[in-house]
């Protein structure tokens, strides 16, 4: 990994400006995709999934293919699903919004309402391993908001992704996967249902897939190819390599960088990544290529840095360390390995990457519900507001909104 110094704001720029480059690069290529099974359905999503997945038959997995998923996975296995998929659901009915009433003055009431999406659609990496935690991350939450049908999409549903379907509650798994499933879950085929709302995480083709289809299907929140900055003084050196190596094994085109005021950790985290990273794989290339050891000379600096970069996961050493970054999620203290949070803290691993951190936290029950207003108002209510109402209007030139309130009070 390089080493850099906070000061370099040339460097700094480039690591801060990477996260879409490749997603650029691919839009086009996406686009075409997209255009071409919203056209042609289903004859386009099995052309493109044969064609850039080397998969074919059925579309969608059976319920008895469900069952065998879950027979084949290893008990182990369905044990720490079960516990996983418990602790989202312990978190996520605290995310929920409520609905409330309240009457801002005798005669004006005001409500809060909130309903779930009717049909939601959670994208499953299906790559060079099975996903299971990341069915588990989109499809738990979906649930617990009341969303009626939870459909899901993995070019491989692999056994322990087709355990994990099983145990979230999904209405319905289809074997589709790359820009091609986003634009048959956001238009709808023959096969696979059109969705309110897709979720989930996806590689630069996925990512850029997203974008395209927002103006006409809801999505959740830019999940591309993974990040983590951790920021330290006092941390130990080997934990802070594992760290950063776990999350450059997601993708080559994941970022690991971290962060320190100490030069000596510095260099002692360099040789324990040289010591446990692989010879070869994602792991290497992307710390190769989006990996950096940045020294800052103060605390104020290593904020600096860290506010430019708005990782998806950062790593810190205290709680007030965590309050003055912004991060997707923050994890504190050594103990608090990030890994653990892509399986088991309850805390969801769907969480937005490319500065995307700057407006938003990660996937929530929140984000399969809309929150709306109901407005009452009573003869004796329009009578208290009706006049300032009117003022206001008349203040901004709409006569006619003003008419539309003086009448009633005349």
């Amino acid at each position: 990994m390089r080493l850099l110094r906070a000061d370099d704001e040339a460097a700094i720029a480039r690591l801060a400006g990477r996260a879409r480059a490749r997603e650029r690069t691919v839009e086009p290529a996406a686009r075409r995709i997209v255009r071409d099974v919203r056209r042609r359905g289903d004859g386009a999503l099995r052309r493109w999934t044969a064609t850039l997945d080397g998969t074919g038959g059925p579309l969608e997995v059976t319920a008895g293919e469900l069952r065998a998923g879950w027979d084949a996975t290893p008990r182990p296995v369905r044990d720490a699903i079960r516990m996983a998929a418990r602790h989202l659901e312990r978190v996520a009915v605290r995310q929920r919004p409520r609905p409330f009433r309240v009457e801002v003055r005798p005669g004006v009431l005001v409500e809060q309402r909130v309903e779930p999406y009717g049909r939601v659609g959670c994208y499953v990496p299906g790559g060079r391993y099975p996903l299971p935690s990341t069915l588990l991350m989109t499809a738990v939450p979906a649930r617990v908001a009341g969303v009626r049908e939870v459909i899901a999409a993995c070019v491989r549903p692999a056994p322990s992704v087709c355990a994990a379907a099983l145990e979230a509650g999904v209405s319905r798994l289809f074997r589709a996967g790359g820009a091609q499933a986003v634009a048959a879950m956001a238009y709808g085929t023959a096969s696979i249902p059109r969705v309110d709302k897709i979720v989930g995480p996806g590689n630069a083709w996925v990512a850029a897939a997203k974008r395209i289809v927002s103006d006409d299907c809801g999505v959740d929140l830019d999940a591309g190819p993974s990040e983590i900055v951790v920021w330290s003084a006092t941390g130990r050196p080997d934990w802070i390599a594992a760290d950063l190596i776990a999350q450059a094994e997601h993708d080559a085109d994941a970022r690991a960088i971290f962060v320190t005021t100490r030069a000596a950790l510095a260099t002692r985290v360099r040789a324990e990544i040289a010591r446990q990273a692989p010879r070869v794989g994602p792991a290497r290339r992307a710390l190769s290529r989006n990996g950096a050891v940045v020294v800052a000379r103060s605390r104020r600096e290593a904020i600096s840095v860290i506010d430019r970069l708005l990782p998806e996961h950062l790593v810190v050493d205290r709680s007030e360390d965590a309050a003055v970054c912004r991060a997707g999620t923050v994890f504190v203290g050594p103990w608090s390995a990030q890994a653990a949070g892509d399986y088991c803290t309850g805390s969801n691993h769907v969480l937005p990457t490319a500065g995307a951190a700057r407006l938003r936290g990660g996937l929530s029950a929140a984000d399969f519900v809309r929150v709306f207003s109901v407005q009452t108002v009573t003869r004796g209510g329009l009578g208290a507001i009706g006049p300032a109402a009117a003022a206001l209007a008349d203040a901004e030139g709409l006569t006619a909104h003003a008419a539309s309130i003086r009448m009633r009070l005349a």
